[in-house]
């Protein structure tokens, strides 16, 4: 693609998503200097648990980046444009429509079934003689490199090879610093090297398969469900990840302030976290973000294009889950702040004359940064799940916005059908739990591995 027929479009998290992966790598340099904390990380990574769920995880968070670089295509010239004039499209694409290929743009009428070759639906159609009757109609895009029909099953077989085989080549290229660091660590690398292998033969035979076929049918629009789950990506890491950042400053400020200081101000934030649990959720979040979906609707101005409209309700989203969400962290950190500052190093410290900041800064933060890292990694998979409730009852994400929770709010209807329509929800299941999964799994290593209590006995 020529670089100068695309226009790049920055939505706000585009930004703010590359500005996490930023202060992330900042903070695994910095982590270099602690012995004690590479120590700890280590344990984590050392078990092949750890190195599997990390793999699986930073390959979601790579397809989220690589979907999180947009741009719009030029339009062709029409008769009369001026030729210094350049028109765009109003369809914002990614990087990572670029790498699925014509996914996307391989539209069926209605529903079909996975990798079949024809409608999941009949419809009126005529036959050699112009007779009407009622069957199953060939789908466009699946299957249309066939001049045979019958070799459906064995071309498929074929193709599955060919796209495993693709993966397998990408994954020994991304493999060579793996091979290169082992005989020098002490990590399970080999592990490692194997999930590697795996993700990119999956990713691989789907991308491939998927150009050729409809690997997980299509919906009701006749749009790929295979597609579709995998664009829901980048809104599962987001609203995992943006929710948590926006929760943890206001529960780590709000909570040591309040077990440190003690007093009026103890009073202050157990009050407001109080009324704030006191109200219902669902009922907060809703409000909040059919007010927000007011302003964008009386301010159309300010947003050029549709996914702009769409990426500033999902931004409002996020912020209202962090704001409601962080009561919980907030009383953990109180509770440990409390005992902390009654230990005698911490009075010895006031003794000598030594400021609040500092004593908070090296004294009670970093004997609450397990309680933190564990919250950070549990509260991403809650949100992620969030998600797809608040999508369920109409108060989620824009609906045009690829996300799980839209695509299993449509399925409700589907299973009701008869025959039952089950792929939808099965591509969005599918996605949503191997990234739940993931990182539960490795929130119970972290938790392990930081707690102290677990440290002292070891």
């Amino acid at each position: 693609m020529d670089i100068d027929s695309i226009k790049p479009v920055i939505l706000w998290t585009d930004i703010l998503i590359w500005l996490l992966v930023i202060s992330l790598s900042t903070f695994l340099f910095t982590l270099r200097k602690n012995p004690e904390s590479r120590a700890q990380w280590r344990q984590v990574f050392s078990s092949r648990l750890g190195m599997v769920t990390f793999i699986v995880i930073m390959s979601y968070i790579v397809l989220a980046l690589i979907d999180s670089l947009h741009f719009r295509k030029v339009l062709p010239p029409t008769a009369g444009q001026d030729a210094n004039t350049v028109y765009y499209s109003n369809t914002v694409n990614s990087v990572l429509d670029v790498l699925l290929g014509e996914m996307s743009e391989r539209k069926e009428r209605s529903y079909s079934a996975p990798f079949s070759l024809k409608s999941f639906t009949k419809e009126n159609m005529n036959d050699a003689e112009g007779v009407l009757y009622r069957g199953y109609p060939d789908l466009h895009h699946a299957g249309s490199h066939l001049t045979d029909k019958t070799q459906h099953k064995s071309d498929l077989l074929l193709q599955s090879l060919i796209g495993i085989a693709k993966g397998l080549i990408a994954g020994l290229l991304l493999c060579l610093p793996f091979r290169l660091a082992s005989k020098q660590s002490e990590l399970p690398l080999f592990t490692g090297v194997v999930t590697v292998l795996i993700v990119c033969a999956i990713l691989g035979w789907m991308i491939h398969v998927g150009n050729l076929y409809h690997v997980l049918g299509t919906d009701r629009a006749g749009n790929d469900t295979l597609y579709d789950s995998i664009k829901g990506i980048r809104t599962g890491v987001l609203i995992g990840t943006l929710s948590t950042l926006i929760m943890m400053p206001i529960a780590i400020i709000l909570g040591i302030c309040s077990g440190y200081f003690k007093g009026w101000v103890d009073d202050g934030v157990q009050y407001i976290y109080i009324t704030l649990s006191s109200i219902p959720g669902i009922l907060l979040i809703a409000a909040a973000i059919l007010q927000f979906q007011v302003f964008i609707n009386l301010n159309p101005g300010f947003f050029e294009v549709g996914l702009e409209k769409a990426d500033a309700r999902f931004l409002g989203l996020c912020f209202i889950l962090g704001i409601t969400s962080w009561a919980g962290l907030c009383r953990l950190l109180r509770a440990e702040t409390l005992k902390i500052s009654q230990l005698p190093y911490v009075q010895a410290a006031h003794a000598f004359g030594v400021s609040h900041i500092r004593i908070i800064r090296q004294h009670i933060l970093p004997n609450v940064m397990h309680i933190i890292l564990i919250t950070f990694v549990l509260d991403f998979s809650g949100l992620v799940l969030a998600e797809a409730v608040l999508s369920y009852i109409g108060v989620g994400v824009d609906s045009t916005m690829p996300s799980w929770g839209n695509m299993i709010n449509l399925a409700r209807s589907e299973l009701s059908q008869e025959p039952v329509v089950w792929w939808n929800l099965l591509g969005a299941f599918f996605f949503m739990f191997t990234l739940v999964l993931a990182a539960n799994l490795f929130s119970d290593l972290v938790s392990e591995a930081f707690n102290p209590k677990n440290r002292q006995e070891r």
